[in-house]
């Protein structure tokens, strides 16, 4: 599995947790049930460790929301921001350019353009703050 496709992985039950009541676990079980799409040890240890740390995550996003609030964000760009923050402040062996350019593909492929140069520009907003 690439970094890639783990990410996806990752974003897809984040995306689904956003929906759901069931825990981290429920979800993890049913997702590993119906092989809709791969899943490793990385996508869900990173999709625990996002979902543990929701809230904060949201806060960091809530800060460069500009005449926005969170609540209007659509559920996609929402679950894909929360996994770029916290691996832009998380996790130290990967640069900002790659994680924004990742969330960028996810969105893409899920999403309107509208959602991809709204997370693009949140993340680099983020990343320029991080880097001063």
């Amino acid at each position: 599995m690439t970094r890639h496709q783990m990410r996806e992985a990752a974003f897809i039950l984040t995306f689904e947790k956003i929906f759901s009541n069931e825990t981290t676990q429920q979800l993890i079980e049913t997702a590993k049930e119906c092989n809709d799409f791969e899943i490793n040890q990385e996508a869900i240890c990173l999709f625990e460790n996002v979902d543990q740390k929701k809230d904060e995550l949201d806060e960091i996003i809530k800060k460069y929301l500009k005449k926005w609030t969170i609540d209007r964000i659509s559920k996609v760009a929402l679950a894909v921001l929360r996994i770029a923050v916290y691996e832009m402040y998380y996790v130290e062996d990967i640069n900002d350019d790659i994680v924004i350019s990742e969330a960028v593909k996810i969105v893409q492929t899920y999403t309107l353009k509208d959602d991809v140069t709204f997370v693009n520009g949140l993340l680099a907003s983020i990343s320029r703050e991080r880097t001063k």
